[in-house]
């Protein structure tokens, strides 16, 4: 029987993946004072920033940071709906201005964080 042998790319993907994970907890709990740059992560992954975006892309259809985002994004919903912290506080754990954080949830989500937190508790 032949051995399943995982695919370079998906391996990658996949290391990608786990890292922003870990990474994206590690920031959270003050383990880092902000969110690498995709090129840090390459390094971190031993790949070059170019065979990393290309991989991505190649294997999901988008670049990495559209996943990196939607990551952060999960990470505040459930921050909303676990924890008692204010939005400025999960703001700030996320290592977001307060203002520009609100802006970036509702372009992912179509609603505020404050709407989301609040729709989610009914």
């Amino acid at each position: 029987m032949a051995e399943s042998k995982i695919k370079r790319s998906e391996e990658i993907t996949n290391q990608y993946f786990a890292f922003l994970d870990k990474h994206i907890e590690d920031v959270v709990n003050g383990q880092f004072d902000d969110f690498l740059k995709l090129n840090q992560i390459a390094q971190e992954l031993y790949v070059s920033h170019t065979h990393l975006s290309d991989t991505i892309q190649q294997t999901t259809g988008h670049h990495p940071c559209h996943f990196y985002d939607l990551k952060i994004v999960n990470k505040a919903k459930s921050l909303l709906v676990d924890s008692d912290l204010s939005i400025a506080e999960i703001a700030k754990k996320l290592t977001y201005d307060p203002s520009n954080f609100g802006k970036f949830f509702k372009k992912f989500t179509g609603q505020t964080a404050g709407e989301f937190r609040k729709d989610y508790k009914k």
